[in-house]
């Protein structure tokens, strides 16, 4: 075999199962202890600073700066406590990732060595902002932004490092960030939806976003993941054969999690909990080594910064387990990808989920009022959210038999979606009520209730009881992209809801019936989204079209949604992005893909050129010695007895002359897409001609390893990445 191959599988059999974070305490008594949480607030500053942190968190008030040097000097005592040396502003730029930049709380003066963190410190670090992602915002001779202190999720400690979660601006004040757009429509969110929670209970002063992410990735042997280039460097496999087993019998999915596994989960948990992250569950994926992770429900903005978090911290954890984590959505061709469903509710501060329907949901005009809002602005702006997950790594899955489609749809549950034909249908009174049915079993099982609403794995917006799930979000991005954009639209839909109202009951109707009619115009109006079958068929594929959904055929295509004037206005109107902001996002986005699909189109060009077609030429010497020493003792008898290995031969001949072709194509496209100056056009290049000559490249290469002999392949196999 391969020296480079043995040598990674050989190094993978010895990894064993470890653990390195065993806490004999229940996690009860470590939970939160790396969090500067309320208690330890309370504990280290002054009633006043206190009540400061909270005014800013509850009423978003600004943090005077001498109160701010009160609050960094807490911070700093406790987290000197802790062992910390150093803090940073952790913020999540356009990249999609997040960044930090460390800076020593130790000082020196006069001789006189101490620690400070001062105030300004804690609100305002200046990171180089010239080097991120700008759309055009900033040039690279203006360097200068500012990281500013986000108190709404709390500050803690990573290795060492006080971590202060941080918004990310320019010197001129427009957002650098996935966070500053995402807070901004939240706040929009929540004046929205007061006003409309108003006409049904007017002590409700504020609205919050709630948000649950279920985290799927994968974990590879790091031994197998450093001997692939293209794992390493694109955190996918460009190329690579399936293997004869991999999901088919759904014996992975909810199966005995592997020891290895299981020590490593245990371990990021534990570490997990220390931060405060509430993790809730764990199991075995669809696809082989795939596995997921879900936390509790929380506040938008936490959640998302949490779930950022973890996928700093699992990476950490893993290395200490000799794994690697994959949280790219389609690293394995042929299997399932992975998703963050991206599950979304809202809450008044009375404690009341908006999109809960109670025990009669069809007498509870609250529930109706903020459903159809919801429906509504999934419809007008169903390409805008539709596009706002789709990446090039998410497009490897999107539309596949394993996520959902490509085109938004809404599944409602036959209970709600009973309601809503009743009221469409004028009905006096309804049948559907939504007390729940019960499941009879045998009699020694306990009866199961039933929900409102089952599960349809095949749509992209599904409610599911008390919450939307947002299928289609991708396991590598930042949520903030997705949430921003859906709660936008559904403030709009709001702020329209609430008009349509004044304006009836201005014409004399009762409240009831104008909201019962606006909820009815709502549903009419966007009826065509709403759709309770299977999302996979090609029956919906074609009925989605009449009924005018648009779906993403092409991402860089699907970009131009951005730009237009319907998107534009409404995030300007809400405050959540400037035009000039919107028009930077979308540059971002078409630079970012065509970046992403060029280093990918590189990898697939070297691997072939370096690893393939080398290990298939070794194995056509081969042949010819088996062959020219079968001619050489039978004679012309051999063209019968070699038969296979000259077939064999010539078949390796036609993929690697075709490699050969291809890549120089391959490299021949990206030349030409990388002179067009426009990025929009570059990234639409880059999707249509450079995509088509890369599939011609793996073609051939996926065929290759199945005719090369397996001791000369160079790289592991997915047989040997896939199952540990």
């Amino acid at each position: 075999m391969s020296t480079f191959r043995q040598r990674a599988l050989d190094e993978a059999a010895a990894h064993t199962t470890e653990r390195f974070f065993v806490e004999k305490r229940p996690v009860s008594a470590y939970f939160g202890e790396n969090v500067f949480d309320l208690a330890k607030m309370r504990k280290y500053m002054s009633q006043s600073a206190y009540e400061a942190v909270q005014s800013a968190v509850r009423f978003g008030k600004t943090i005077d700066r001498s109160v701010a040097n009160e609050i960094a000097s807490a911070m700093k005592t406790w987290a000197i406590e802790r062992g910390a040396t150093h803090y940073t502003h952790l913020f999540q730029p356009l990249t999609g990732t997040t960044a930090e930049k460390h800076e020593a709380f130790v000082t020196v003066k006069d001789g006189q060595v101490f620690e400070r963190f001062s105030g300004s410190a804690l609100v305002q670090q200046e990171p180089d902002a010239s080097s991120f992602p700008n759309g055009g915002l900033r040039n690279t001779f203006e360097a200068r932004g500012y990281s500013a202190w986000d108190p709404n999720s709390p500050v803690f400690i990573l290795d060492e490092t006080l971590c202060i979660p941080s918004v990310f601006v320019s010197y001129t004040g427009e957002a650098l960030d996935m966070k500053v757009p995402n807070l901004r429509s939240i706040q929009a969110l929540s004046a929205a939806a007061t006003s409309v929670a108003g006409l049904f209970d007017p002590s409700v002063s504020s609205v919050s976003v709630n948000v649950g992410l279920e985290q799927e990735y994968f974990l590879v042997d790091e031994s197998l993941y450093n001997a692939r280039p293209d794992l390493k460097l694109c955190d996918r496999t460009v190329i690579g054969h399936t293997s004869a087993k991999d999901q088919q019998l759904s014996d992975h999915y909810f199966g005995a999690i592997p020891s290895r596994v299981e020590a490593f989960m245990k371990d990021f948990e534990t570490e997990a909990y220390k931060l405060g992250i509430q993790l809730q569950t764990r199991h075995n994926e669809v696809a082989p080594n795939q596995f997921e992770c879900a936390p509790v429900f929380c506040e938008a903005t936490k959640a998302i910064d949490q779930n950022m978090l973890l996928m700093i911290l699992m990476p950490k954890v893993a290395e200490k387990h000799h794994l690697k984590v994959i949280f790219h959505e389609k690293p394995f061709d042929g299997i399932n990808g992975s998703g963050k469903h991206c599950n979304w509710s809202m809450q008044t501060n009375t404690g009341v989920n908006l999109l809960s329907p109670g025990k009669t949901p069809t007498k509870n005009l609250q529930f109706l009022a903020f459903y159809s809002s919801v429906v509504r602005a999934v419809y007008r702006h169903n390409h805008l959210l539709m596009t706002s997950v789709c990446t090039l790594n998410n497009s490897y899955r999107l539309g596949g038999h394993e996520a959902p489609p490509a085109v938004m749809s809404i599944f409602s549950g036959s209970t709600v979606s009973k309601i809503f034909e009743g009221i469409l249908n004028m009905k006096d009174t309804l049948d559907s009520e939504a007390g729940k049915a019960s499941i009879q079993m045998v009699s020694s099982i306990p009866e199961i209730l039933q929900d409102n609403t089952d599960r349809n794995r095949t749509s992209p917006f599904a409610f599911t009881g008390n919450r939307f799930e947002f299928r289609a979000v991708g396991s590598s991005a930042n949520a903030a992209g997705a949430t921003y954009v859906l709660n936008s639209i559904v403030a709009e839909s709001l702020n329209d809801f609430k008009a349509e109202v004044d304006a009836l009951e201005a014409a004399g109707e009762s409240r009831q019936g104008a909201v019962l009619s606006t909820v009815r115009k709502f549903i009419s109006e966007s009826k065509n989204v709403m759709f309770e079958g299977n999302g996979y068929s090609k029956e919906w594929e074609e009925e989605s079209a009449r009924r005018g959904l648009k779906a993403v055929r092409n991402v860089p295509e699907s970009y131009k949604v951005y730009t237009e004037k319907e998107t534009v206005d409404m995030f300007n109107k809400l405050g959540v992005l400037s035009p000039v902001e919107s028009e930077a996002r979308y540059e971002v986005l078409n630079e970012t893909y065509v970046k992403k699909l060029q280093i990918e189109a590189r990898i697939i060009g070297d691997v072939c050129l370096n690893h393939v077609i080398p290990a298939a030429v070794g194995y056509q010497n081969i042949l010819v010695k088996s062959i020219q020493g079968c001619k050489d003792v039978f004679g012309d008898e051999f063209r019968s007895l070699c038969k296979a290995d000259m077939d064999t031969y010539k078949k390796i001949s036609n993929f690697v002359n075709n490699i050969s072709a291809d890549v120089e194509a391959l490299v021949e496209a990206r030349k030409k897409a990388n002179k067009v100056e426009d990025m929009a056009e570059r990234a639409y290049l880059y999707s249509t001609e450079v995509k088509a000559e890369m599939d011609k490249v793996r073609y051939s290469a996926d065929h290759l390893e199945m005719l090369v002999d397996d001791e000369l392949w160079p790289l592991p196999k997915y047989r040997e990445l896939l199952f540990f």
